[in-house]
């Protein structure tokens, strides 16, 4: 049986939501080819289709170093929630 006076942290929160859009991002951008697939605007003489996705490896970088680091700040608050839960129910018994 368990302790129903358990409190749990929610599995969905505002920081892994942040997360999941930084790395679903890339993905939407670069697989919609329709959005990209024209050579105007050229920039520098090199043709949208091919600066677009360029441009998308240093986004994608960009993101994904901000959802890394989303999600070490959610790991630590969480595991020192979990520490002071532990700390508070020891210090109760």
């Amino acid at each position: 049986m368990t302790d129903t006076s358990e409190v749990r942290e929610p599995v969905v929160t505002p920081a892994r939501v942040v997360i999941a859009l930084c790395l679903i991002a890339p993905f939407v951008a670069t697989l919609w080819v329709g959005s990209y697939a024209k050579t105007d605007p050229t920039f520098i003489g090199i043709p949208f289709f091919y600066w677009y996705q360029m441009a998308w490896v240093l986004i994608s970088t960009a993101l994904t170093m901000i959802a890394f680091q989303l999600w070490r700040r959610d790991q630590r608050g969480r595991k020192a929630a979990a520490e002071a839960r532990r700390s508070t129910g020891e210090a109760a018994k």
